[in-house]
């Protein structure tokens, strides 16, 4: 929801630009804060955030940096790609180098090469160093400047190495204890660093059990343990154990957005880097592809629909009731796939205990299976009547919903345990394969059955 003062600032900075007096709608910015910017520039048209952050850009790069971190990556680098080369390395460099690596990771190759040429060397050298983690990995989305002790100190020593520290380097409640290699040692909070003599050696109070993560761990991991261990930030190390840099809370917060965005997304058929500001042509190019395997495996159930012709010509109420069996179904599975997905995100579902959590999907597609199949059974009968045809339809209705919302629990378990076992991306997969499975066992079982009982049902 916007706030008062977010509307008069979006109302200023439209009615300055109509009259084309830009210089004064930056200044009208410059009074908010980089999210308040950041919205404002989303709400303007297209022309007029172009002219913005351009002029935003050139008067005031720290306020422009800023304010397209608080942007999806898609939107700010549309934006940065309207600027030239130069002008989007002096925005960069005011970035946390992880932020300015998901950005030029974006550019083409030729535009990504002038820009990390034309930035200062040192945060040059720290997104070229970012940049050769793979994307989604603890490497990728940590700040290399990370502030570290050195064992041998003592505890004023720290203290006077805490207050000298540079503001670039990410320093949170933790402190983290290095040897003389950089090996990550031991960790210390600042609270237990006040609390004690300054001569005390920091190495008889600092924690020896610290939790870390690899380089090459997923950012969903390292997100999971953040969230597990309530911690401010995790330490990054490397290969040989070496504090290599940090992710902290604000990282995560990301990752969490990001990859739930991604999961909602995915689940729709839907690809994460759309958004509702996306060109139509982008759009209709990121969903089309979905749309076609949808398409092949709704003509698989409406094959087996076919297959039932004869049994449909002669008890002609089967088709209207069909449907309610197979989208039954469909329901039931978007509701297992949603835990099971985010299950398996959280790391609650695993190959491990998939067994037991299969069985307890098929024991609730059971019982809701009954309790709805006889609930439609009882609707049938009194909206086309108690005669001995409908009784048996009911029956029908009633059996061909238990085993379609068994087949329901098991096809959400068993898709994407089997696509993450397989490395893919369970979201994305499984509701395609998942409705194929409800559709078709729901279509055969409802027709298959009134086939069996045709004799009965003329």
């Amino acid at each position: 929801m916007q706030s008062q003062k977010m509307i008069l600032m979006l109302d200023s900075v439209r009615r300055l630009m109509r009259g084309g007096a830009t210089a004064r709608a930056i200044n009208v910015l410059r009074k908010g804060r980089p999210a308040d910017v950041a919205q404002v520039l989303h709400a303007l048209n297209d022309l007029d955030r172009h002219a913005v952050f351009a002029a935003l850009a050139r008067t005031d790069t720290e306020l422009a940096s800023a304010s397209i971190s608080e942007l999806s990556l898609e939107a700010a680098v549309e934006l940065l790609k309207t600027l030239p080369p130069e002008q989007i390395a002096l925005v960069l460099q005011e970035l946390a180098s992880d932020d300015a690596a998901l950005f030029i990771d974006e550019f083409p190759d030729e535009l990504k090469e002038s820009v990390l040429d034309l930035m200062k060397v040192e945060a040059s050298t720290d997104v070229q160093e970012l940049l050769r983690f793979a994307e989604g990995t603890a490497g990728r989305i940590m700040t290399p400047d990370v502030f570290a002790l050195s064992e041998d100190l003592t505890v004023g020593e720290a203290i006077a190495s805490v207050q000298s520290a540079s503001r670039d380097v990410e320093l949170v409640y933790y402190l983290y204890i290095v040897d003389d290699r950089n090996h990550l040692v031991g960790v210390l909070s600042l609270r237990n660093l006040l609390l004690v003599p300054p001569t005390t050696p920091i190495k008889k109070i600092m924690g020896t059990d610290v939790i870390s993560v690899r380089t090459d761990k997923d950012q969903e991991d390292v997100a999971r343990i953040v969230a597990q261990y309530n911690l401010l930030g995790v330490p990054v190390v490397d290969e040989e154990n070496k504090l290599v840099g940090i992710v902290t809370v604000d990282d995560v917060l990301d990752v969490i957005r990001e990859e739930a965005t991604e999961d909602i997304y995915a689940l729709s058929g839907v690809r994460s880097d759309e958004n509702a500001l996306s060109t139509p042509f982008r759009s209709v190019r990121l969903r089309m592809p979905w749309l076609l395997v949808n398409l092949a495996t709704a003509i698989l159930a409406a094959s087996v629909v076919h297959a039932f012709e004869n049994t449909i010509e002669k008890v002609v109420v089967l088709a209207a009731l069909q449907s309610v069996i197979a989208g039954m179904g469909g329901n039931a599975a978007t509701q297992t796939l949603a835990v099971i997905v985010r299950g398996l995100a959280l790391g609650e579902v695993t190959w491990e205990n998939g067994r037991r959590v299969f069985f307890k999907e098929i024991t609730v597609g059971l019982f809701n299976g009954l309790t709805n199949g006889i609930v439609a059974a009882i609707v049938v009968m009194i909206w086309f009547g108690f005669s001995p045809k409908m009784i048996i339809i009911g029956g029908i209705v009633a059996v061909s919903m238990v085993i379609n919302l068994v087949i329901a629990g098991a096809a959400g378990t068993v898709v994407p345990l089997v696509l993450k076992r397989l490395k893919a991306d369970p979201a994305l997969a499984s509701t395609v394969f998942v409705t194929t499975c409800t559709d078709v066992g729901g279509f055969l079982s409802f027709l298959g059955l009134a086939t069996l009982l045709i004799k009965y049902l003329k």
